[in-house]
Order: C-alpha cells, then structure tokens, then sequence
C-alpha cells in the first residue's frame, strides 16, 4: 500500500470514497449516482478509474466496494473532513457551516497539515461532524 499524502484524488474522487466509507459494505451504483448527483455514466467511469488506481473493487451488477488500500485512504478522508470542520467551528462557524465550507476545500490539505492541525488542536476524537481517530493523525 502507497503512502497517502491526501493528494492524490479530484475532490469528485474524494466524495465518492467518503460515501462508500460511510455506506459500508456493497453499494450499487445506482444508489452512488443518486447521492452524488452524477449521471450514471459518469459513475461508472469514475468507479472505473477508482478500480484501476486500486481503491474500490466493481462487481459488474453487484455494485462496488472499497478494497483494503480504499478503506483506509477513505478513513484518512472521512477524519481529514472531521478534524477540519472541527477547526473551523473553533473560529466561530455552526458545525452545519463548517460542514459545508470544509467540503469546498479540503481536498487540497495534505495528509501533513492535517497531522499538525490535529496535533495542535490536542489529538481530538470527536469532531463536529463525527468521531476522529487518533491513528490518522500521528497518533499510534
């Protein structure tokens, strides 16, 4: 499994390994263009070039699943996603706002910064938008 540097995907990439994540298990690609407001096309491609990079496994009219390497590439996003909307609503945005700006930017944080936000922050477990696991940011 290659180092995640949190740079590596399209922020388009990145929502889809985050809902996978969070639906857990098999999810039909039909439910995937649905949530995230793709034509189905569009998904299958982008399923397809997630499959080839490694990260998600398609079964032709199963659905898809996140391999291994996926799994914890979408954790890291799932915790990047938390520790940021936690950061933000320390500076006075609504958890909901934080949320919502977070998801405009944060495809672009690396992995590093992430590291130094939490770790300044004192290695919370609990964000706004969910819990946060001390393993994702430099924490055994």
């Amino acid at each position: 499994m290659q180092e995640i540097t949190g740079l590596e995907l399209s922020p388009k990439k990145v929502e889809y390994l985050k809902f996978l994540y969070k639906k857990g298990g098999m999810v039909r690609t039909t439910d995937i263009s649905s949530q995230l407001k793709v034509d189905p096309s569009t998904s299958t491609k982008t399923i397809g070039e997630l499959a080839h990079a490694g990260y998600v496994e398609h079964i032709p009219y199963r659905g898809v699943r996140l391999t291994e390497e996926g799994h914890a590439y979408a954790e890291f996003l799932v915790n990047r996603h938390n520790i940021l909307s936690l950061m933000l609503s320390h500076y006075g945005l609504s958890a909901e706002g934080a949320c919502q700006e977070v998801s405009r930017f944060e495809s672009f944080v690396s992995r590093s910064a992430i590291e130094t936000i939490c770790g300044s922050m004192g290695h919370p477990t609990v964000g706004v938008c969910g819990e946060i696991r001390h393993t994702l940011c430099g924490i055994p």
